[in-house]
């Protein structure tokens, strides 16, 4: 969430930001609210301290039955003020966490279709190959009928080679990771509703987007981010630790409801997958070149993988709530003749941190809150598509790139 003075004094630049991001937003009633709620606020402070007063003044003496009257009166405007402050509150709270995160002045304005490609790497393939969908199920490597049988539509088995496969990428992935300060880490598959919320994944309502387990405050993990983030809430991190640098290694699970077009065959869209997440909790001042280092990573990966791509600077009515700034690679598709996403990087600044109370200490002893980050090193069913693809040969195989084969036994092919 925003800090509450940053709205109070840019009001209308934190409107106008929401706006750009399609987010409807009452800022001017959040400031009612939070006005009435200080005044509140004040009013409960003075009445505790008349009450403290009144009570030291009464210590060790029998009170008159005027004291008893007075000290009666001053509790029940005291819990009346209070419950005027937790409905206040409760409204406050519900419109101060909907307010999305700003953006850079520099980011380009609309929806998807305004999304902007930064640069691009490789030479698309432009012959004809067989659809990853079609190529997997053919050679009985990938198989979404019997997910279905057990567990509905956009369920799916992989099977022989691709699973050493998705073995060998998440390896390389943690190699590399690891080579540049990286801890990995597994994480747990759920988490509580406040994790999930504060780090803007929403597992109720309307657009709920994640898992909810029946009956228990717990919901399943759509990315390692949200477990990650969550480690270090409600703690004052050491400046000496920043940055903390984590690859966390977990399934994602999401609903994805209503994504059944064009772009949802096969393994683009489904329900489960296995995911590498890159993390990073610094200094504000460090957030910047994090994301620029995030995004270096990801490339070079794409790169040792051998998969065109293109690097898109995403707009504001495509960022989501908690991004300040996102940039997506996008895999070229030769089955398709065109990009398509693959891996996504963003800048939440304090966004989370604030939500989740994660804050460090500064050199001059003040307390402040963190920014983190968070980048795909390897969402395996999408990294999959590309490599089918990208790699297919003449006679129907698929070439294995030379940095995964020493994790394949010397493998070359599938």
């Amino acid at each position: 969430m925003l800090d509450i003075q940053f709205i109070r004094d840019n009001a209308e630049l934190v409107q106008e930001k929401s706006e750009q991001k399609g987010v409807k937003v009452a800022i001017r009633e959040l400031l009612e609210l939070d006005t009435e709620r200080r005044t509140r606020l004040t009013q409960i402070d003075e009445l505790r301290a008349r009450r403290n007063a009144q009570a030291a003044e009464l210590k060790n003496q029998k009170p008159s039955e005027e004291q008893i009257a007075a000290g009666r009166q001053l509790k029940e405007e005291l819990a009346q003020r209070e419950t005027e402050l937790a409905t206040i509150e409760e409204k406050y709270n519900e419109l101060l966490l909907s307010v999305p995160n700003v953006i850079p002045d520099d980011t380009p304005l609309g929806g998807e279709e305004a999304n902007r490609s930064e640069k691009t790497w490789g030479d698309p393939r432009q012959d004809e190959v067989q659809d990853h969908l079609a190529w997997g199920e053919a050679r009985d490597l990938i198989d979404f009928e019997r997910g279905a049988k057990v567990a509905g539509a956009k369920f799916y088995y992989l099977k022989g080679g691709l699973v050493q496969l998705e073995l060998a990428v998440f390896q390389l992935g943690l190699q590399l990771a690891t080579k540049y300060g990286f801890t990995p880490m597994t994480v747990p598959h759920m988490v509580n509703t406040r994790t999930a919320s504060g780090t803007g994944y929403l597992p109720r309502g309307e657009e709920r987007q994640i898992y909810k387990i029946e009956d228990e405050d717990l919901n399943l993990i759509a990315t390692a981010e949200i477990p990650i983030t969550g480690y270090h809430a409600d703690e004052v991190l050491n400046e000496a630790d920043l940055p903390i640098l984590y690859v966390g290694l977990s399934p994602a699970y999401r609903m994805e409801a209503g994504a059944y077009g064009k772009h949802s065959k096969g393994l683009y869209r489904v329900h489960q997958f296995n995911k590498l997440e890159l993390y990073v909790f610094c200094k504000p001042e460090d957030s910047e070149r994090w994301h620029e280092k995030l995004i270096a990573l990801e490339e070079e990966l794409c790169q040792a993988l051998e998969i065109p791509y293109q690097l898109v600077r995403i707009a504001a009515g495509d960022l989501g709530g908690p991004a300040y700034k996102k940039f997506d690679i996008e895999y070229w598709s030769p089955a398709d003749k065109s990009y398509r996403e693959l891996m996504s990087c963003s800048n939440v600044t304090d966004y989370q941190a604030r939500r989740l109370n994660i804050r460090y200490k500064n050199g001059e002893g003040k307390t402040t809150f963190v920014h983190t980050l968070n980048g795909t090193a390897a969402a395996f069913s999408r990294v999959c598509i590309a490599l089918i693809e990208n790699h297919q040969t003449t006679d129907g195989t698929l070439a294995i790139p030379a940095a995964l084969q020493p994790f394949m036994g010397g493998q070359t092919e599938i």
